[in-house]
């Protein structure tokens, strides 16, 4: 008998203004398709096999895992080419606030800051 197995997931961004973070993340290479008019209001972007959800936040402002919890990324995105992955957000103009290195947990990551202040990390297992 197979076992049954997660395959993907969904990152939730709560955001102060989602069309201004869906117009950063186009920037990156995302498509935006946005679902405004149901009962939970949503934008949802797609890049190569990650999604984001953004919804509308309560708050005008979006306190990242740092700020509120000391430590840690609000995101992992992972791929095998990192190093061709900073040079690309470079190029847009994005602001690396970690330049790739090797963690001593064994990832090649580097973390770019968003528009909401989130820190998104990009890497993966060596």
């Amino acid at each position: 008998m197979k076992l049954p197995f997660f395959s993907h997931s969904l990152q939730i961004f709560p955001c102060p203004n989602m069309q201004a973070t869906a117009a950063y993340y186009k920037k990156l290479g995302f498509r935006a398709v946005a679902y405004l008019s149901g009962s939970e209001p949503h934008i949802r972007l797609y890049r190569d096999q990650i999604e984001l959800m953004l919804t509308q936040s309560a708050l005008n402002r979006i306190f990242p895992n740092r700020k509120q919890y000391g430590y840690g990324y609000d995101a992992y995105f992972i791929t095998d080419q990192q190093a061709a992955m900073q040079q690309e957000l470079v190029e847009k103009g994005v602001a690396i606030v970690q330049p790739l290195v090797v963690t001593e947990y064994g990832n090649k990551v580097f973390v770019f800051e968003d528009v909401d202040e989130r820190w998104i990390a990009v890497g993966n297992r060596l």
